[in-house]
């Protein structure tokens, strides 16, 4: 048995493409039930995040594998030239534990990504994707990034992309205190992002999700207030920053609907950090007078400026991920036998 991965992030392709492979809940226990329709290909997962879609598998045979996903890619995408990357053992055992560490983030070290592959392996589970090989890799990934986690500084200051967007703000606002801010959508980007928000001083915050009692959970734990989703452009006027990460299919942002809403503000500028993927907010937008916007390359671009505190950590973060990585080709090279108690253990 081997284990195979392919996919596409921000090392290889920017948001506009990215957004193209996202895999959204609704369409992933078709998009899994394709992917085992692959030849060789016995079990699978799918982490789509903003900054990556990738799909990990267990197989018999890479090579109709890798085969096989550029096919089910191709047809969800339509894209029949992706600047795809693609691992065989151990590369892609090692590449999986790197992106669950946060060593392949766009923030190195951040720590959402780690919940996402969570999630993402949950969800895996849940529609009977997953067996004995992804099961035992995806325990032993957790358990690599706890100890990343424990062990080294690698998460030392701002690591999460909501974070940065909030580490932006401050660059161009400098006290964030008097400013107002809407945040478009309750997940958990959005809330991660309100609690930086929260701690840089902000007071006053709007909430806004489609689903409204998640917007009022979130605004209550935030000290903030919630409004229905289909009302949130008549608090449009008084804010001076607009964070945006819904799972809209289509840009909710454009200039038809800014418009009419930016000339009611007179000549006070408005902030956009567009954290969703595919992206709530139409690049033209960034062309209307008063109207700055940022989104996922933007931040990437930005993250780069703290690397250098979290670059000493990464060595060492590595030589942990080492030890993992022969742990686990080791147990495959046995047949899946191991001490006894082995299996117990790994419940822990």
């Amino acid at each position: 048995m081997n284990i195979v991965c392919a996919g596409i992030s921000h090392h290889v392709a920017d948001v506009a493409l990215r957004e193209k492979f996202a895999v959204s809940n609704g369409a992933l226990p078709e998009f899994l039930r394709e992917l085992r329709r692959i030849d060789g290909l016995n079990e699978a997962v799918v982490v789509s995040t903003c900054n990556r879609v990738e799909y990990y598998a267990a197989s018999i045979c890479p090579v109709r594998t890798f085969d096989g996903l550029r096919d089910v890619v191709r047809a969800h995408t339509g894209i029949a030239d992706a600047p795809m990357y693609q691992h065989d053992c151990p590369s892609s055992i090692r590449h999986l534990f790197r992106v669950a560490c946060g060593l392949d983030s766009m923030v190195v070290g951040e720590t959402e990504i780690l919940g996402q592959v969570k999630t993402a392996y949950s969800a895996a589970q849940e529609h009977g994707a997953t067996s004995r090989n992804l099961n035992r890799l995806f325990q032993q990934t957790f358990r690599v990034a706890k100890r990343v986690r424990s062990e080294t500084q690698i998460t030392r200051g701002p690591v999460s992309v909501g974070a940065v967007a909030v580490e932006l703000a401050g660059k161009i606002f400098g006290d964030l205190g008097d400013r107002k801010v809407m945040i478009l959508g309750a997940g958990e980007t959005s809330e991660r992002t309100a609690r930086s928000l929260q701690s840089r001083g902000v007071r006053s915050m709007i909430v806004s999700n489609r689903t409204f009692d998640r917007a009022a959970a979130l605004a209550k734990e935030i000290g903030g207030m919630a409004i229905h989703f289909d009302h949130w452009e008549n608090a449009f006027s008084d804010v001076d920053i607009l964070i945006s990460s819904t799972a809209a299919p289509h840009p909710i942002l454009t200039p038809q609907r800014l418009e009419p809403l930016m000339a009611l503000r007179g000549p006070r500028p408005l902030f956009i950090i567009d954290l969703a993927v595919p992206r709530d907010a139409d690049p033209a937008i960034e062309r209307m007078d008063g109207v700055y916007l940022y989104d996922m390359d933007s931040l990437q671009r930005i993250a780069g400026d703290s690397l250098a505190l979290r670059q000493k950590e990464v060595v060492r973060c590595e030589a942990m991920i080492n030890e993992h990585v022969h742990e686990f080709v080791a147990w495959l090279r046995r047949g899946h036998r191991g001490p006894a108690g082995a299996e117990a253990a790994w419940a822990g």
